[in-house]
């Protein structure tokens, strides 16, 4: 792979995640190479084009998969496998591919199967993002010091794992995590579906549109991420329900147990289960 500064970069999807890696890229590669950008709305590609975050945008892929050396996939599951199954003819021969996708298991197996012999896709995920969508609100999304969560195929080239990680790490994100595509959908149902399913039911329980008043950081906290895409976030729980299932059903333990002790009034087993938990958070750093 050639450096990074010589290459012509693609984005398809050109939202919140597309405008975001468009800026870190930007932010390493100056002005060398080239940053293209597809997507349907032409007001974003042009605004971006206008800000030089891309070099050029398209409305339709062919022009622009032909003559990328690297492309980032920035679209929802269902859409990727959709489009890498439309579009794959015309990525060009020896492109690298990647991805920001929520969930994994399906992307991998739907790559190993059908991925071109002459193409490479490793699957990644990185931990960032906003309740604002939109390239409109890219700016908002910030890479420092986030998480990177990468899935290879068995096929990737060690050559372009090296290049994806070394360019991840020079876009800001600080920890870079290489598993299985199954243990990725096993700990995201934890950490992020889960979160946001707590974050929407905490907001559903409550109808009373003036208690903000009485917030004082933990609320406004505990459900930011409830202003979510709906149909994204719909997609990424159905998709790994079978993990967020079991995840819900084991967050409902903990907080009938809650209950109980709450219930019983029992002072000194609440108090040990809120110093056990404290503990546990901390040793999460």
């Amino acid at each position: 792979m050639k450096p990074i500064e010589t290459c012509t970069v693609g984005i398809v999807g050109l939202g919140l995640m597309g405008g975001a890696f468009a800026m870190a890229l930007r932010n390493v590669m100056g002005r060398g190479g080239r940053i293209l950008a597809c997507d349907m709305n032409e007001q974003a590609l042009a605004a971006a084009k206008a800000a030089g975050d891309i070099d050029e945008g398209f409305t339709s892929p062919e022009g622009m998969l032909g003559i990328c050396d690297l492309v980032f996939l920035c679209i929802n599951p269902s859409a990727l496998l959709r489009f890498m199954d439309r579009r794959m003819p015309a990525f060009t021969p020896g492109t690298l591919i990647t991805d920001i996708a929520g969930v994994k298991a399906g992307i991998v197996d739907a790559m190993e199967r059908t991925l071109r012999d002459d193409l490479d896709f490793i699957p990644g995920h990185p931990m960032a993002g906003s309740e604002k969508g939109g390239y409109v609100h890219a700016k908002s999304c910030n890479f420092n010091g986030k998480n990177y969560i990468l899935t290879p195929l068995r096929r990737n080239k060690p050559e372009h794992l090296v290049f994806l990680k070394n360019l991840i790490t020079r876009m800001g994100f600080s920890r870079i995590t290489e598993t299985t595509a199954e243990e990725h959908d096993r700990k995201i149902a934890f950490t992020s579906q889960l979160s946001h399913v707590i974050a929407a039911a905490l907001v559903d329980c409550e109808a009373d549109r003036e208690i903000t008043r009485f917030g004082g950081g933990s609320f406004e906290d505990l459900t930011r991420i409830a202003m979510l895409n709906a149909p994204m976030w719909t997609e990424l729980f159905l998709e790994n329900r079978r993990e967020l299932l079991q995840r819900i059903c084991r967050f409902q333990e903990s907080l009938d147990k809650l209950k109980g002790l709450i219930a019983d009034e029992d002072r000194e087993a609440l108090e040990n289960n809120l110093r056990m938990v404290r503990e546990r958070r901390m040793a999460m750093a």
